[in-house]
């Protein structure tokens, strides 16, 4: 459980090392995949390294247990705090029932295009392939979705929560939670997730599926300033 603290960085450097770049000590994914960095501790090298990894004008996310250092070199942009929480009991996806199929590199753009809508989190053009992702289309159009985001040995993140607001009120984040949850659980592996601490309806629904609060963990954008011109 303690990669936890650290889920970022152990989905970096473990199962989605393919799709980061970055060496032994800070790690982020391609740009096209997301906007989550890593380091592999908060020690002056690993930061210095994490530093090394951001473009002037460019931001990163991270997301860790401990308290969020600010690398030499780089501004926090902003910072938060969300709940981490875990699903141990058997969760079952047979409530997703209108019509959930599962998508891919064809649904991409549709797929980013409702993220940038409903903003469920960070979403690239590419977020899609970090993991399974399932949907609901209605009259041909992507109305919800959700997946799975870092992966890390034992664990996978449920995210990308998110419904179109035509079609709020029908229980399909429900429904749709549920099912990669319960798809995660089959494949032998624990599902988690993150949820803003202020966001009590979203954790009030995850709670209501099986999961619980593990712990709470810092959210912060760090950015390098580009130069004056």
């Amino acid at each position: 459980m303690e990669a936890l603290d650290r889920p970022v960085w152990a989905s970096l450097a473990g199962p989605q090392a393919a799709l980061s770049t970055g060496g032994p000590l800070a790690r982020r994914y391609r740009a096209d995949v997301n906007v989550f960095a890593a380091a592999v501790d908060d020690g002056a090298e690993a930061q210095a390294a994490l530093a090394a990894l951001v473009s002037p004008g460019e931001a990163i996310y991270v997301a860790q247990a401990a308290e969020i250092v600010v690398p030499p070199g780089l501004v926090l942009v902003k910072q938060g705090r969300c709940v981490q929480m875990v699903a141990r009991r058997a969760l079952h996806g047979e409530a997703a029932g209108e019509g959930l199929r599962e998508l891919g590199d064809a649904d991409g753009a549709d797929m980013l295009s409702l993220a940038r809508l409903t903003e469920p989190g960070p979403f690239a053009e590419r977020t899609h392939t970090m993991g399974r992702f399932v949907g609901v289309h209605d009259q041909g159009r992507l109305v919800a979705m959700a997946g799975e985001r870092f992966r890390l040995p034992g664990f996978v993140e449920l995210s990308g929560v998110c419904v179109h607001p035509d079609a709020r009120g029908r229980g399909l984040a429900r429904a749709l939670s549920t099912a990669v949850a319960a798809h995660i659980q089959a494949r032998g592996d624990m599902p988690f997730l993150h949820a803003w601490e202020t966001n009590t309806a979203a954790i009030t629904l995850y709670r209501s599926l099986g999961f619980e609060v593990r712990r709470r963990m810092h959210v912060a954008v760090l950015s390098r300033q580009a130069p004056w011109p």
